[in-house]
């Protein structure tokens, strides 16, 4: 840790929000159909989807409507990747001439990326097929990714209409995202990480001979083209098992600090795109203060614990080097990791299992502020609009008046949808995080036991439940037990928050829009910003910190 590598980072945040904002702009125009340019280039291409599929995208859709279209499609999603994976072996595109997956581990990936988990307890460059790969999977991370991004734009219509029971139309909102956001950008950036040595590739692998003498085939994948939607998508599930500490996935330094700033672009831009959108810029300005706020409390954290470590071994390195590429080091590393946690992402460019205990602590602590700095595509921007309304209502407590947020008043049906989506995701993680534990066959199932083996179990319930996917690689999560159970966190940590959203921006749109008074708390600016993130902090606190006491604060400690 020194002058440079802090100014390097400072540097990176101000590009990366120069960016975001006409970006947020952009996405703002393609969303609300406002874009000239874009409409006439796009148009057609959506017109003729509409009439294929039979959609009047005119008409728009009461949030029960909207919340069944988003479950029908996903639901169908989910089955079609189930089918590429259990019928690979007789399908085109599997030179490798692999066999189905196995029932529970077609289902456990099924759900993973359609929840845009992208969870992998398998390897995936001796599993699944090239056209599993490109036609199941990635297709998944370019919907999953647009289902959070239409939501949160759903949450957010709930507060700029009034008196009416639509918020947007699904197809429409999806085919948009696709077409007009995610492609477009992940087509540009998958030919630059091509230019800069990441392979794309169908022809198997690699013959070699190893310093034994014996004959190895080194895996080759088109691993640029899913790349970029892996990391814009915030989905994270390599084409490789070493994921992006894999060379052929992320070779030097270049292509890190590109993925890096894709897992970021898309939910810091969102902020730009809520200010715009309920015309008051302040408004993002201040939800993306608080994301930059949790987002560099945990940098600092992981990076000093990286740097500062216990043990012999480590403190004879100068530095905790295990787990880490020498070609990144542990700045990048750490860098990566507070990102791909405080989004919905899950790559990795080193091992969080051989993180110190405050280190990988901080990582899974982003995982349990429900992954709001900043978060993933939508989900992020939603996910911190209900602790908005939260911190809200505890205001409007304080001083015994109605809470208004954005001109609408937080009621009963509120401020419940608002605890549930909140909620959801910490009963998941302690119910069955605790379950796990106490179970006798967990113990085979862990590489360590103690405060670390504790911690690989919370770790891996906080990620499935967060749809997150990464991993402490010393859980073995195989058994039939891990399969189901991280299936139904993934499914249940993606749809009831969704359902709620929905549920809280049909209430919002229902409502007449109530103009401030001398009694409206201002929710743009620093006051405003200190309760969100002090709600933020005191739900982890309250809820998490038993558990993490037993965790990584008592490896830490050690």
């Amino acid at each position: 840790m020194n002058a440079n590598t802090v100014f390097q980072t400072g540097l990176y945040i101000v590009v990366l929000i120069a960016l975001a904002i006409p970006l947020g702009r952009y996405m703002t125009s393609v969303l609300d159909g406002s874009s000239v340019v874009v409409r006439r280039i796009g148009r057609p291409i959506e017109t003729l989807l509409y009439k294929l599929a039979g959609v009047d995208d005119k008409s728009e859709m009461s949030w029960k409507r909207y919340a069944f279209a988003v479950l029908a499609f996903n639901a169908l999603g989910a089955l079609v990747v189930f089918g590429f994976l259990r019928l690979q072996q007789w399908l085109p595109s599997n030179p490798q001439a692999f066999g189905p997956m196995t029932p529970d581990g077609a289902f456990n990936t099924a759900v993973s990326f359609v929840t845009n988990t992208n969870w992998q307890d398998y390897t995936p460059e001796s599993t699944a097929s090239y056209l599993s790969q490109m036609v199941g999977l990635t297709v998944q991370n370019f919907f999953s990714a647009a289902i959070g991004i239409v939501v949160a734009v759903a949450l957010v219509r709930g507060f700029i209409r009034a008196g009416t029971d639509r918020i947007g139309n699904l197809w429409v909102d999806l085919t948009r995202t696709v077409i007009r956001i995610l492609l477009p950008i992940a087509f540009v950036f998958a030919i630059v990480l091509i230019a800069l040595g990441v392979v794309d590739s169908l022809s198997g692998g690699i013959a070699v001979t190893g310093v034994d003498g014996a004959q190895h085939t080194i895996a080759l994948a088109p691993v640029a083209s899913q790349e970029a939607i892996k990391e814009l998508g915030t989905n994270g599930g390599g084409i490789l098992n070493a994921n992006s500490a894999h060379p052929f996935e992320n070779p030097n330094a270049w292509t890190n600090i590109i993925e890096i700033f894709l897992l970021l672009v898309i939910p810091v831009s969102l902020t730009r795109t809520f200010g715009v959108m309920v015309a008051d810029k302040k408004q993002g300005y201040t939800i993306l203060s608080v994301m930059t706020f949790l987002w560099g409390g945990m940098l600092a954290v992981i990076w000093w614990a990286e740097t500062h470590p216990n043990g012999p071994a480590a403190l004879l390195a100068g530095a905790n080097i295990e787990g880490k590429e020498t070609r990144f080091g542990i700045p990048a590393s750490a860098l990566f990791a507070d990102s791909t946690t405080g989004t919905s992402t899950g790559a990795v460019n080193s091992a969080h299992d051989s993180f110190t205990g405050l280190g990988g602590g901080g990582a899974m602590l982003n995982m349990l502020f429900s992954e709001i700095s900043p978060g993933g595509t939508g989900t992020g921007i939603y996910s911190i609009l209900v602790f908005a309304i939260v911190a809200v209502f505890l205001a409007g407590l304080m001083v015994g008046r109605t809470p208004e947020y954005l001109g609408k008043k937080l009621g009963r049906k509120e401020v419940t949808m608002a605890s549930i989506a909140m909620l959801a995701m910490p009963t998941l993680v302690l119910v069955f995080a605790g379950i796990a534990s106490v179970l006798p066959a967990t113990s085979s199932a862990l590489t360590n036991s103690g405060a670390h083996g504790l911690s690989e179990i919370l770790y891996g319930y906080a990620s499935v439940s967060n749809n997150n996917g990464s991993a402490f690689g010393g859980l073995t999560a195989t058994s039939d037990w891990f399969q189901a159970t991280m299936g139904v966190c993934m499914a249940l940590g993606r749809f009831i928050p969704i359902l709620a959203v929905l549920c809280l921006a049909g209430g919002l749109a229902a409502q007449k829009k109530i103009p401030p008074s001398a009694g409206t708390l201002p929710t743009s600016g620093p006051l405003f910003a200190s309760m969100v993130a002090g709600t933020v902090l005191l739900v982890a606190a309250l809820t998490f910190v038993p558990a993490l006491a037993l965790g990584p604060i008592a490896e830490a400690m050690s």
